[in-house]
């Protein structure tokens, strides 16, 4: 498979949606802004006029030289890696919070969401582009069909809103699909919920392991006892027969706080 086609490159053409999409980051004037896969400078063009200074991280070499003729002599800082290699805490100005924009490839969404979300005290925002049904899922409530791990861990860590959507025509070579915008505005909610980080992150995807499964088959093939999961789910009025999918995370929580304890 040529490279440029493993990397998933489809390149922004529409001009109102790159202004939109640089809009809704705010007042960057005084903040440092990290674009992932700048591409061919779509949106990297607008960023540079207005952030303090702009870090483009880019793994194609050849864009990535590309950029760095072009941008050079500027407040742009290009980097030649892969974003999930990047210490995003390293490229903070003192204690003021990056803020990140980016063309996600779509076979990595959800990995560099996570990575961002590693990074959630180093990141206030972050306006992202991914395939549409990526972006419902993100955006899902509980009970509704998209509902799922990558919305409950998303949720977790930020507000979603979901800002626009766009055409294969908006890009070159148009994809296959739809693409969405939405912005995160990073705010965890482990301390608002009484949970640890780590133990609850493990306890989520256990509770979603199999989607067709209920909440008992799921924490019982994750190593639980039927009985601690049975006192659990009656202490946090929650039936056993419900799949994860059911709960919100104010739920979830509670039938963490007291298996962990039981």
């Amino acid at each position: 498979m040529p490279q440029k086609a493993k990397l998933g490159q489809n390149f922004l053409v529409d001009h109102s949606a790159r202004v939109r999409i640089v809009e809704a980051l705010g007042d960057i004037s005084e903040k440092n802004v990290v674009e992932i896969g700048p591409g061919k400078a779509a949106i990297t063009e607008i960023l540079a006029q207005k952030a303090r200074k702009l870090i483009a991280v880019e793994l194609d070499s050849e864009l990535a030289r590309n950029l760095e003729q072009h941008f050079a002599g500027t407040k742009v800082e290009v980097m030649e890696q892969d974003i999930l290699t990047v210490d995003l805490a390293s490229l903070r100005h003192g204690e003021e919070k990056l803020l990140i924009v980016g063309n996600l490839p779509y076979y990595i969404t959800s990995d560099i969401l996570l990575h961002i979300f590693r990074y959630h005290d180093a990141v206030s925002r972050a306006v992202v582009m991914m395939q549409r049904e990526v972006a419902d899922r993100v955006a899902a409530i509980p009970g509704s069909r998209d509902y799922g791990l990558l919305s409950a861990t998303t949720q977790l860590y930020a507000r979603v809103e979901k800002l626009m959507t766009l055409p294969p025509g908006a890009f070159s070579p148009p994809p296959q699909v739809h693409s969405s915008v939405i912005r995160l505005t990073l705010s965890p909610r482990f301390e608002e919920l009484g949970v640890d980080a780590d133990g609850f992150i493990v306890f989520l995807r256990s509770c979603f392991a199999q989607k067709r499964k209920t909440l008992l088959n799921n924490l019982r093939a994750a190593g639980f006892a039927q009985p601690s999961i049975a006192q659990a789910a009656d202490a946090a009025a929650i039936s056993l027969q419900t799949r994860a999918e059911a709960l919100p995370l104010e739920a979830m929580a509670a039938l963490y706080r007291v298996l962990k304890t039981a």
